[in-house]
C-alpha cells in the first residue's frame, strides 16, 4: 500500500477475488477509476488507487450493477449513460434492433419508427444510428428516464422525438411503419426479482404474469399502424408462445427471435 493507505492495483484485484467480484468487472471498474485501459492496469499493479476503488468494488459484491458505479453502459455500438432510473441496456436487446433494422432496410423514403417504453434510449438512439433516414420517436411514462435518453441523444447528436407518455397515449392519430419495445414483462413472483432491486422495479414487471403490457401493446399496436406495418417485442425466455398467441388472432407473419444465449427474446408481427 502507499503512504495513504490505498489499495495498489494488485491488491484491489486481489480483494476483488476475495469479494467474489468477477475479474472483468473488477478491470473494467479499476480502468474506469484510473482512467486508463486495461492494459495499463497489468504494467502498473503496483500503482496507488483512490478510496473509491475498494468501495466500488464491495458495492459489486453487495449486487450493484457495474453501469451504476461507472454511469455508462455499451449498446449496439453506442456508449449510453444510464442511472437507476433506467434499465440497464442488455446484449440481448440487440437482437430486437437487428431485427428492426432488417425491417427498416425493405423499407423506401423515411420509415416511421416509435420505441414504446424507451428508458435510456437504448433502442431508439440504436435504431436511429443504423439508419438515419427514419423518423424515430421513443416514448417513456418516466421523466427522469426521458432526461436521461434526451441526454443520449443530444451527446450522440442523434435526433430523436422525445415524448412522455404511458405507452400510446401521446400518440393519438398517429401511424408507424414499425413499433419496437422492450416493455416490462418478468413476472411479479419470480425469484429473481430481488438480484435487480437495483433497477427501476416498475421497468422489470408489471406484477402478476408479467404479460400485462405485452397484450396491451398487441392490442393497442393495430390502430397505430400503417399498412403492412411491423410490431417487435422483446419478452422473457418462457413467454415466446403465449405473445405468439397473442399476435396470432390479429397479425400476419408472427415469428420469434432469440438471443445470443439461443433463447426466444423477441417476437413481432406484421399489420
Amino acid at each position: 500500500m502507499s503512504e495513504a493507505g490505498e489499495l495498489s492495483v494488485a491488491q484491489a484485484l486481489a480483494l476483488a477475488r476475495q469479494l467474489g467480484v468477477e475479474r472483468g468487472d473488477a478491470q473494467t471498474w479499476l480502468a474506469h477509476v484510473t482512467g486508463q485501459g486495461r492494459a495499463w492496469l497489468i504494467t502498473h499493479d503496483d500503482a496507488p488507487l483512490p478510496a473509491r476503488a475498494a468501495q466500488g468494488l464491495q458495492r459489486l459484491a453487495a449486487g450493484e450493477p457495474l453501469a451504476h458505479l461507472t454511469g455508462w453502459q455499451s449498446f449496439h455500438g453506442l456508449d449510453l449513460q444510464v442511472t437507476p432510473d433506467t434499465l440497464i441496456p442488455r446484449p440481448d436487446t440487440e437482437t430486437l434492433v437487428d431485427w428492426a433494422l432488417e425491417l427498416l432496410a425493405d423499407l423506401p423514403g423515411q420509415p416511421r419508427v416509435v420505441d414504446l417504453g424507451t428508458g435510456s434510449g437504448a433502442i431508439a438512439l440504436a435504431i436511429k444510428a443504423a439508419c438515419p433516414r427514419a423518423e424515430v420517436c421513443a416514448v417513456d411514462l418516466s421523466a427522469a428516464a426521458l432526461a436521461v435518453a434526451r441526454g443520449n441523444g443530444r451527446r450522440l447528436d442523434l435526433t430523436v422525438e422525445w415524448l412522455a407518455g404511458s405507452w400510446f397515449q401521446p400518440l393519438t392519430g398517429r401511424r408507424f411503419d414499425l413499433i419496437v419495445s422492450n416493455p416490462p414483462y418478468i413476472a411479479g413472483d419470480d425469484p429473481h426479482l430481488p438480484a435487480l432491486r437495483h433497477e427501476p422495479r416498475g421497468a422489470l414487471t408489471p406484477e402478476g404474469d408479467g404479460l400485462a403490457d405485452l397484450r396491451h401493446l398487441v392490442a393497442q399496436a393495430p390502430s397505430h399502424l400503417a399498412p403492412g406495418g411491423w410490431l417487435l417485442m422483446e419478452h422473457g425466455w418462457d413467454q415466446g408462445q403465449p405473445v405468439r398467441q397473442l399476435l396470432g388472432e390479429t397479425y400476419q407473419q408472427v415469428q420469434t427471435r432469440q438471443d445470443l444465449g439461443l433463447r426466444d427474446r423477441v417476437t413481432g408481427g406484421r399489420r
